[in-house]
């Protein structure tokens, strides 16, 4: 019998992923609660089909994409030390790039239709973009504090069983 410190890498895929989905949720709660409060028209049941659709997209993100592989090849590649603060940042950064502009697109693209369907003439892209930098800003400090809790948390719980 072998005995390793290390789990087995089915667990680790599986620890990557409970991380990507418990971003997902923090990030989709918070993006579609500021996106419905900067829009000026806030109401509880849009905030809350925009957190599901949020949910979602990020839960299918979460599911498809490696994050944690995809953050340690870009951390080679710009010769980032594990632990670093710049590791850190570039982390930070894969995964906000990552997440961030799906969410919006799809809240953005749910308040688009909606306004339409109300008789409101506004364009896509003047209503997407600036949706998007804010987003960008706030996911990044989203991820940038609640990514290591979450990692803590999730691979506790691994190494433990």
């Amino acid at each position: 019998m072998q005995f390793s410190s290390q789990p087995d890498p089915a667990r680790m895929k599986s620890a990557g992923r409970c991380i990507s989905m418990m971003m997902g949720l923090i990030l989709s709660f918070f993006q579609s609660l500021a996106g419905m409060l900067l829009s000026g028209h806030f109401t509880l049941p849009g905030w809350l089909i925009s957190l599901a659709l949020s949910v979602c997209v990020s839960w299918i993100i979460g599911w498809l994409v490696p994050m944690g592989k995809v953050s340690q090849s870009v951390c080679q590649k710009l010769k980032c030390e594990p632990g670093t603060l710049k590791a850190r940042l570039a982390e930070t950064l894969v995964s906000d790039l990552i997440f961030t502009p799906f969410i919006t697109l799809a809240n953005v693209l749910l308040a688009w239709r909606n306004a339409a369907a109300g008789g409101a003439k506004i364009p896509f892209l003047p209503m997407f973009l600036p949706s998007l930098g804010i987003s960008l800003l706030i996911g990044f400090v989203l991820v940038f504090i609640f990514q290591p809790i979450c990692k803590k948390a999730v691979l506790s719980r691994v190494m433990k069983s």
